[in-house]
């Protein structure tokens, strides 16, 4: 098997930061565990970059990934554009649509993903009501293709409790990466382990609230926004050709 994932900070791992300080995230987890429920080496490439609005995406990401020749595409994206204040969601499901178009050209197998609501953020329910809106339109479009894997994460509440999220609350942490994985295996027909579901609680003794929050995560997004500039820029993919990911223990 060949698998490629696209998208921004979701797909990229922020959030599930190792302690030699790489980034890991649901996409390598599910490298690993589909090598290891198969047996089997999987080729895996990640073209994910952080800050990535729906459209850079595709038009930055999708095509090199296809020209690597996977059998399986896994996409998300919307989830920086719903954090602007104009963004057009039907513009934002066309990207979808894209996505959908091009695998289905190059008979790609796609595994489409709704990322997990960040609850617990500023302006919360104004995220709700984007992420449901676009969430349905997404649905929507795929009702008719069976063939199309889904690993839905915006409907799943627990995975919007604060427990499976970092310190910037915007970001999940290692167990909501672990989570997010374990509904991709599922959708793959694979068994995950079942630990994945709900690893044991991180210690948030030192999370920072109140002004520290605003001043260490929500002022940094702010000035972003004012200056134009993005937490991807200058990023490069972590893997942008293929890396074989054997079974543990092989």
């Amino acid at each position: 098997m060949r698998y490629v994932a696209i998208g921004d900070s979701f797909t990229e791992g922020v959030g599930d930061e190792l302690p030699d300080g790489r980034v890991r995230g649901w996409a390598d987890l599910v490298a690993q565990g589909w090598a290891d429920a198969t047996g089997e080496t999987i080729e895996y490439a990640n073209l994910a970059i952080r800050g990535k609005l729906v459209w850079p995406i595709v038009e930055q990401q999708l095509e090199p990934a296809l020209a690597l020749g996977p059998t399986h595409l896994s996409f998300n994206g919307g989830g920086n554009d719903m954090l602007r204040p104009r963004t057009s969601l039907a513009h934002v499901v066309e990207a979808f649509d894209r996505v959908i178009a091009r695998c289905d050209e190059e008979g790609v197998q796609l595994i489409l993903l709704s990322g997990a609501n960040p609850a617990q953020i500023p302006l919360s329910s104004v995220v709700q009501r984007r992420g449901d809106l676009l969430s349905a339109g997404v649905v929507a479009r795929i009702a008719d293709r069976p063939d199309i894997l889904r690993a839905l994460n915006w409907p799943d509440r627990e995975l919007s409790t604060p427990g499976y999220w970092s310190e910037d609350r915007l970001h999940m942490n290692a167990r909501g990466h672990h989570r997010v994985a374990a509904r991709v295996l599922s959708s793959l027909g694979l068994e995950p382990p079942a630990a994945w579901w709900s690893l044991p609680p991180i210690a948030d003794a030192a999370r920072p609230r109140g002004a520290a929050y605003y001043r260490d995560h929500v002022g940094p997004w702010v000035r972003r926004r004012l200056t134009g500039t993005s937490s991807g820029d200058d990023r490069v993919a972590k893997h942008p050709d293929w890396v074989d990911v054997a079974p543990l223990g092989s």
